[in-house]
């Protein structure tokens, strides 16, 4: 196992079922499963996932592992969530995500977000005294709720009792996924 290897890790992705930016789904759900990690996608409902490119054009279809109801947190080593402005908008106003960030955050297990994700970050209160990054439009949201917003690829935070990984859009994955691979391989 090399230092960056996520083999045997469980990776729950959160999101609802129309918004979702393709590749901040798609590409981490891949190159984790690539590398030997079990990822689950929770949705809000069991129909597909209609995923959206760009916020605007129409992106693959996704099937739910299972549902945000059915999700056991404890289950899993790291908590993703994706953006897109319609998926993070919707997925900071659905109490059993937020309760699902939650359940992360307080059992001392890694977060990591990328775009619009902050938004439930934010809505779960679990920003006050953190820095991290976001899709630039989440810049003021992050400030009031307490937190410091850098405009990097990626930052990671580690004060406090969890890691929080976050990231601007999806031209930063390449850095993202570097941080979630070492994040995962040194819990």
């Amino acid at each position: 196992m090399s230092d960056t290897d996520p083999t045997g890790r469980r990776i729950l992705a959160i999101v609802t079922n129309y918004g979702v930016e393709q590749d901040e789904l798609i590409v981490p759900a891949s190159h984790l499963r690539d590398r030997g990690a079990e990822v689950d996608i929770a949705a809000v409902s069991a129909d597909p996932i209609r995923t959206l490119v760009g916020d605007k054009d129409p992106g693959e279809s996704v099937h739910p592992t299972l549902t945000l109801a059915e999700v056991d947190p404890a289950r899993y080593d790291l908590l993703l969530v994706p953006g897109g402005t319609l998926n993070a908008d919707s997925l900071r106003l659905n109490d059993t995500a937020i309760g699902i960030v939650h359940s992360f955050t307080s059992s001392g297990r890694p977060v990591a977000a990328i775009c619009h994700g902050p938004w439930a970050l934010v809505e779960a209160d679990v920003v006050r005294g953190r820095t991290l990054t976001s899709y630039a439009s989440l810049e003021t949201d992050i400030r009031n709720a307490g937190g410091h917003w850098l405009d990097e690829p990626v930052v990671q935070d580690d004060t406090g009792n969890w890691v929080m990984i976050t990231s601007r859009t999806p031209d930063d994955l390449k850095d993202f996924l570097g941080r979630i691979d070492i994040t995962l391989a040194s819990a």
